[in-house]
């Protein structure tokens, strides 16, 4: 009983949560005003700048942030036990994680929609927006020139080529629904059904139909060649509407394992609390590194403050948005946890999986403890075993993609804003921006370091890199409700705890590449180390002249 109990308990903080927490912050500290004037209608070019229905919007959004990472981070911390990963995931979301996004998505909004590191150029200092730009850039590129190599091995025979017709069904329905919505003027509730009986039936398909028999690098190229495309259309004909179907996959998905898990009512094969598993880091602060995008993450903020801050038709729209859409990742994050602790039969198969951090730290073995755990919940409901597997990988996979198509978009944004500080106006040109985010992203895809791919080999660098990037959007999120004399304890306070967290990881982790004699890691690690300082520093010095000019 303790897993329904926990679960029952879990619903009710998030429920409370969206309710009261967020509806206060939206009222009393961002005051957001529905009849404000948002990017998306005095930008608006139905390119980019596209006012969007807010429940449309919700789906590209929630779609755009729920990739990979809120299934694997809770699938590798529950090694620390259910306790640690459950608490984290749940009020890392409702006091930091979902604060995050959505004061991101504020602050953009009011910024002509441009992204936090141009935000932060009036908040902070032009040189806090050149580090913001630098640490995005790095951010985007190494995470999705993993999630290229990923998405490419899970489409591959040897693991997920049920998921290929899905997934492509996917993308020729986006195109299907963005022409219908936008040129023919037909309501999305009408098509929705439809779109998703499709979906639904390709997953069966997918099962029963020759696979197609692609190697690693094609399936590389064929998704790098996806995210150019996806970059460079008009956000409602692509990448808008194949969010909205891939959120409707994801609802669909979040209900049938939450319900076979009350049918199944099972046991923690998982210890409560494990303080020193065998090999792994120190609980604090890894716990909070480890699970990131259940719980808040840096890259949430450049949804946020890009593709998504360019849609909003009403700045009320934005609890919904940046704050809902963060707990429905949260979701995810749970359903991860119980996946991975109640979805073993018996505490030896748990620890069989979970015996040491070697066993425990690696993509393979993890997205088959989330899937196989998942699967065995929705197969409570009389669905095949097999083709509930069949259903969980491809959202693993259509999600990842969603956040590939996304971020190669986020790049072309960063790259255009850079353009200014490097005084190269053609960087601005979104074919020229997207040509050279694709190329960036293909490089840590493709290019070898110790024989394996350049984004596996630096990703130790991505987990403290992204949260030491939540932690600085909050900063200047923080900076943004200071100027104006708002309470900015709400932001503050998540702000100085993600700073310690992070800052102390990310000394230990220095410290380990320099016993190791990783050097590559060491140089990189330690850049980013300093432009963090620099930034903090730079907010320093604006706090202390702005009070000089009160005084």
């Amino acid at each position: 009983m303790v897993p329904l109990l926990a679960t029952l308990v879990c619903f009710a903080l998030y429920l409370a949560g969206y309710h009261i927490y967020a509806k206060y912050l939206g009222r009393r500290i961002f005051q957001l005003d529905s009849q404000a004037l948002t990017p998306a209608h005095e930008l608006q070019d139905d390119i980019d700048y596209v006012p969007t229905n807010k429940y449309v919007l919700f789906g590209h959004h929630y779609a755009s942030i729920a990739g990979l990472s809120p299934m694997l981070g809770p699938a590798i911390a529950v090694i620390w036990g259910w306790i640690p990963a459950m608490l984290w995931v749940v009020f890392g979301t409702l006091f930091i994680g979902a604060v995050h996004d959505f004061g991101a998505l504020v602050v953009s909004m009011r910024a002509r929609g441009m992204s936090i590191g141009k935000v932060a150029e009036s908040i902070v200092s032009k040189r806090a927006k050149t580090l913001f730009h630098i640490i995005i850039f790095f951010l985007i590129a190494l995470a999705m020139g993993v999630f290229v190599h990923v998405c490419a091995t899970l489409l591959t025979t040897a693991y997920n080529p049920e998921a290929v017709y899905p997934s492509a069904t996917l993308m020729v329905l986006a195109l299907v629904v963005g022409w219908l919505v936008y040129r023919k003027n037909i309501s999305i509730w009408k098509i929705t059904a439809v779109a998703l009986a499709i979906t639904l039936l390709s997953v069966w398909l997918g099962i029963r139909l020759p696979t197609i028999d692609l190697t690693l690098g094609t399936w590389s190229i064929l998704l790098l060649l996806y995210s150019l495309t996806a970059s460079v259309l008009p956000v409602w004909v692509l990448l808008q509407p194949r969010d909205y179907l891939n959120s409707l996959l994801l609802y669909l998905g979040l209900a049938c394992i939450f319900s076979g898990f009350f049918v199944l009512r099972p046991e923690f094969a998982a210890p409560a609390l494990q303080t020193h598993p065998q090999g792994a880091p120190p609980l604090f602060p890894f716990v909070f590194i480890v699970v990131a995008c259940g719980a808040i993450s840096g890259f949430h903020g450049l949804v946020s403050s890009g593709t998504t801050a360019k849609q909003i038709n009403k700045e009320s729209d934005a609890t919904l948005i940046g704050y809902g859409g963060m707990i429905g990742e949260s979701l995810l994050g749970l359903a991860s946890v119980l996946a991975c602790t109640a979805g073993f039969l018996t505490r030896d198969l748990w620890m069989a999986h979970y015996n040491s951090w070697e066993l425990a730290d690696g993509l393979g073995p993890n997205m088959k403890a989330f899937i196989d755990g998942s699967a065995l919940f929705i197969s409570q409901l009389g669905l095949p075993l097999d083709l509930g597997k069949a259903f969980v990988a491809l959202l693993a996979i259509s999600f990842a993609l969603t956040t590939l198509d996304s971020a190669t978009r986020l790049l072309r944004f960063n790259i255009s804003e850079m353009s200014e500080t490097l005084r190269l106006p053609f960087l601005a040109n979104r074919y020229v921006a997207s040509l050279i985010a694709v190329t960036v992203i293909g490089s840590f895809a493709f290019y070898k370091v110790n024989g394996q791919a350049a984004g596996l080999a630096l990703w130790q660098l991505f987990g403290t890199t992204n949260q030491i990037l939540g932690a600085l959007t909050l900063l200047t999120i923080t900076l943004y409700l200071m100027q104006r004399n708002r309470p900015y304890w709400y932001t503050g306070v998540p702000m100085v705890f993600m700073l310690i967290t992070t800052l102390t990881a990310m000394v230990i982790k220095i410290r380990d590449f320099w016993n190791s004699e990783t050097y590559l890691l060491l140089i990189l690690g330690g850049g980013i180390f300093l432009l963090s300082l620099w930034l903090g520093l730079e907010a320093v010095l604006r706090v202390t002249a702005q009070k000089e000019r009160t005084e």
